[in-house]
């Protein structure tokens, strides 16, 4: 499987690299994304099979620091390579490098000794992923200054969760169910992956907005706004060996908990940031460090911790032959809170943005001096600034309600149906 997905994403690179025209680059992103999702559970799966249970956190949280520290040193990479190479010479080089990761994996991974080849519901698979995506259809609003939702997300949303509904209904009479309940803990494993739907919205709200924030409020260019939250990425990875090796030592629901606590008061803290928040300090004694460091890494590690305690908490919820679907299961719940947790925000803040700014007009020079046209545009600048400050504020403070939610629901990991 890892090699399949492996040569998978080595031929949708090799499609992007060598594509004439928009669609076939989408088609190859395309593919390099099915495969490069397929590969995480696949490795939970395969963690599972080599560490017993009590000792699986710490190589998941190895292995959920990597994946964190690709989001790291991603974005400089792909520069560094596209200035000397060109935008394709960041598809070209993979297929190298996806080679030498076969070659390890090859030679690393033991061998199975059996072959068990089971049935795959391929109706409940599209049932799902058609319902999924309408949802995420109904929840992006290209023009959102008139309404949160676009005209056509209310009929979108109820289309989706009856399909939704529908996959259910599906999976109960399927012959070869995506998950069996009867090899699954339903209410840890539902937990698990109900709170890595709400981290994975919290994620992704931060990695768009503290950019946006930087080059918004601080005047920050694209590269200033990454730096500014390389402070989060860098504790992402972090807080991801943290938890694994925390979750070792305590009960998954504790270590979750915890991280999605200190995730709330981080976010808590960001949207009570001022307006200067370069020049903002916290001061403990006599240490005193910026703010806006401390803040956003303190926000990571909280969403850190947690990585390693959901992975191995699928896995437990699980018997052996579902490990592989488990595993998925709490990905996809990632990905998807990541979606949903973007679009609605998003739009949500836009449109509040668009509130705030209801009333304001720029100013203009006719019959004005220099000097009360220059007074009046500053006025207005600051007012527009007062407006995205307030809705960042607003958005992080959801962002810290989200994570309290998803603190309280990892309580129920670990516990028995």
């Amino acid at each position: 499987m890892i090699q399949g997905c492996l040569l998978a994403f080595a031929a949708g690179s090799l499609v992007s690299a060598v594509a004439p025209d928009l669609p076939t680059l989408v088609g190859g992103r395309f593919l390099q994304g099915a495969a490069g999702g397929a590969l995480l559970p696949v490795t939970f799966a395969v963690i599972s099979d080599l560490w017993e249970a009590r000792d699986r956190p710490v190589p998941l949280g190895i292995v959920g620091a990597a994946q964190e520290m690709g989001s790291v040193v991603g974005p400089l990479y792909g520069a560094f390579i596209a200035t000397l190479a060109g935008w394709r010479g960041i598809f070209w080089i993979n297929l190298p490098l996806a080679a030498l990761a076969m070659v390890a994996v090859g030679r690393t991974l033991p061998r199975g000794q059996t072959r068990t080849f089971v049935r795959v519901d391929v109706g409940g698979g599209l049932i799902l992923a058609a319902a999924l995506g309408i949802i995420i259809v109904g929840l992006y609003n290209p023009d959102p200054q008139q309404a949160v939702l676009p005209p056509w997300g209310p009929v979108a949303l109820g289309v989706g969760a009856m399909g939704l509904i529908g996959f259910v209904l599906w999976e109960k009479r399927s012959t070869a169910r995506l998950l069996d309940p009867e090899g699954v803990r339903m209410r840890s494993f539902s937990a698990t992956a109900a709170c890595s739907f709400l981290s994975g919205a919290s994620l992704m709200v931060t990695l768009v907005d503290v950019p946006l924030l930087a080059q918004t409020l601080l005047g920050e260019d694209t590269l200033g706004g990454a730096l500014i939250l390389s402070r989060f990425l860098a504790a992402l990875a972090v807080g991801a060996v943290m938890g694994g090796v925390a979750a070792h030592r305590f009960r998954h629901r504790w270590v979750a908990s915890t991280g999605m606590l200190l995730a709330a008061g981080s976010y808590l803290l960001i949207a009570w940031w001022p307006q200067q928040i370069e020049a903002a300090r916290h001061t403990l004694g006599p240490v005193s460090l910026p703010r806006m460091d401390v803040d956003l890494a303190m926000a990571g590690l909280g969403l850190g911790l947690v990585i390693a305690p959901l992975a191995s908490a699928a896995l437990n919820s699980s018997d052996p032959d579902q490990h592989g679907v488990a595993s998925a299961g709490v990905v996809v719940a990632r990905m998807m809170g990541m979606l949903i947790g973007i679009a609605a925000l998003g739009a949500a803040g836009v449109h509040r943005f668009q509130e705030l700014t209801a009333d304001l007009a720029p100013p203009l020079s006719f019959g004005l001096d220099q000097a009360a046209f220059n007074q009046q545009l500053a006025d207005y600048e600051a007012a527009v600034q007062a407006a995205l400050h307030a809705e960042y504020g607003e958005i992080f403070s959801i962002t810290a309600a989200v994570c309290l939610v998803a603190a309280a629901t990892a309580l129920a990991i670990d516990r028995p149906d």
